[in-house]
């Protein structure tokens, strides 16, 4: 059967546009569930260092605190889009967890779970780190110039990937152009998705399996 083509070239409604607008749609944070656990996150907060010790101690002590985990309590550390070279959460250095390395503020080190968001952040607030600072690299042009830090030294170079894509007679294309403009062009930076902050909710459901609420309203 052919898919429905109809809607090519048409302005369509989106299906949640109406939900969105009236207040109706439902995000995480709308959802109430008795005895519901909170989760809280550290962040680095620095652009570049190594991770030498992270101390939970004071945090997995204090009451209402159900657990803190660091990367040693997860079983897979790392993803990305061409490469898995972005650990979930930094680990410390020296141990088998890969990931050691804080890339940018917004790296996390430690998640703490607790009775209330209040002890949650408490929690988080008293977790030590002990960081070993390194040169940040903030754009392109430092990261190509000569002694530029390794944002990541395993790779041995600051490009992560290197791909040829060769199409036609380039040069014999210049040769027949009237005009040839050969320039650099940057564009500002665009958010991709959803403009809420990043948000979730889980628990298991009347049939046993483990749900997930997050981020998009539902429709």
């Amino acid at each position: 059967m052919d898919p429905d083509k109809s809607c090519v070239g048409q302005s369509v409604i989106r299906t949640d546009a109406l939900s969105k607008v009236t207040g109706q749609a439902l995000y995480p944070d709308d959802f109430h569930f008795p005895d519901t656990l909170h989760m809280k996150a550290l962040f680095a907060g620095r652009p570049s260092a190594i991770v030498r010790r992270i101390d939970t101690s004071t945090a997995e002590a204090m009451d209402d605190v159900v657990a803190v985990l660091t990367a040693r309590d997860l079983v897979n550390n790392e993803f990305g889009w061409v490469t898995p070279d972005q650990p979930v959460l930094v680990g410390i250095a020296g141990t088998k967890t890969p990931g050691d390395r804080v890339h940018f503020p917004g790296d996390m080190l430690a998640l703490v779970v607790a009775e209330s968001e209040a002890i949650a952040e408490e929690g988080v607030r008293a977790i030590r780190v002990d960081f070993e600072d390194l040169q940040p690299v903030f754009n392109m042009e430092e990261a190509f110039s000569e002694g530029s830090p390794l944002v990541h030294p395993e790779n041995g170079s600051n490009v992560i990937s290197h791909h040829q894509i060769r199409k036609g007679d380039a040069a014999a294309a210049f040769r027949q152009a009237d005009v040839i403009v050969e320039t650099d062009y940057s564009t500002p930076v665009q958010e991709h998705a959803y403009l809420q902050p990043e948000a979730g909710i889980a628990y298991i459901d009347e049939a046993g399996r483990v749900t997930v609420k997050m981020e998009c309203p539902l429709r």
